[in-house]
């Protein structure tokens, strides 16, 4: 018989991380293990508070399913007694390694993908004033993908900033929903002037409609407009690019479905994370196997990480080793 044990742990932040909505010194994240006697599988996940999630609330989930995991539930019976949210990624996350470890096999392999390389991934350039985030963005000049935190007012003159500051990193951005009172098409013909790729969640999630008529050069992306396979019609016409992470959809399983539903709907893919240590991360890297963006820096913004961690190096990142996950 299987046994499911949960816990919680703070990690600090390396340096305070500022977004529109706020800023963050640490993260709580969810940590879950699964044993069967012989195997042991792991799992994180961060709860995400603007979807009213908490990690008291996820621990609380998690340990209210401990009999249901012990008794053998399947990942996919998973997505029908939990809903999205960290815990159900913890749990999912867990049971990917578990069953990897019992396969003798790598999580690639049981998901049916070709063997990883090592992977382009986003690093994040909070949130603050023109010359603040220029100065950000010169220490992080060596690396490929910038991804730029924005706030509304001002966000030209902050991409302006770093792209005189880092002239030959491509640039990605995301507005945390802070564009409502922007004039979006217009803001967007400035940042395309820029080179920036992709914008993330210019609008609150829940004003979606109003993108409809949105002619913007730059390819817009949604993030907390959606969460799962259940938003993905919502998106369609409004967005060319989802960002999927698995503390919203909660989890690998669900990861993978919306992925191949929303290439299947034309849309692109981004795969994003939270603030997270390595073993958060390494199941959204099998994840972003098949996206065109990964931002899957959560680790580099952490003051420390697991034992066996991620190997960042460069701009790129390795695949998680055996002793990590999976």
């Amino acid at each position: 018989m299987r046994k499911l044990v949960v816990r919680t742990e703070r990690w600090e932040t390396a340096k305070p991380f500022v977004i529109a909505r706020g800023v963050k010194n640490h993260v709580d994240v969810l940590v879950a293990e699964i044993t069967d006697g012989a195997n042991h599988g792991r799992g994180e996940g961060t709860p995400i508070y603007y979807r009213g999630d908490s990690i008291e609330l996820a621990h609380s989930l998690a340990e209210s399913v401990a009999d249901s995991v012990a008794s053998g539930i399947s990942r996919a019976g998973l997505l029908d007694l939990m809903p999205p949210g960290a815990a159900r990624n913890a749990i999912d996350s867990a049971l990917w390694d578990l069953e990897a470890k019992q396969a003798g096999k790598r999580v690639w392999d049981l998901a049916g993908l070709p063997a990883p390389r090592p992977m382009l991934t986003a690093y994040t350039i909070s949130l603050g004033d023109p010359a603040t985030m220029a100065e950000a963005a010169r220490a992080a000049s060596g690396r490929e993908l910038l991804k730029l935190k924005l706030g509304g007012e001002g966000d030209a003159e902050r991409v302006a900033a770093v792209r005189a500051a880092a002239p030959n990193a491509r640039l990605i951005a995301d507005a945390n929903e802070a564009w409502k009172n922007i004039d979006i098409e217009a803001m967007c013909h400035q940042l395309h002037a820029f080179d920036v790729e992709l914008v993330e969640q210019p609008l609150p999630a829940g004003d979606d409609a109003d993108l409809a008529h949105v002619r913007s050069p730059v390819p817009l992306c949604a993030d907390e407009s959606l969460q799962s396979r259940a938003e993905l019609g919502d998106v369609v016409g409004r967005y060319r690019f989802i960002n999927v992470k698995l503390d919203k959809c909660g989890g690998l399983t669900e990861a993978l479905a919306l992925v191949h539903a929303a290439r299947q709907r034309g849309l692109g893919v981004m795969t994003g994370c939270m603030l997270s240590t390595s073993l958060g991360i390494a199941p959204a890297f099998v994840a972003a196997m098949q996206a065109q963006f990964a931002d899957l820096d959560g680790p580099l913004l952490l003051g420390g990480d697991r034992p066996a961690g991620l190997r960042f190096h460069g701009s790129d990142v390795d695949p998680p080793a055996v002793e990590l996950w999976g």
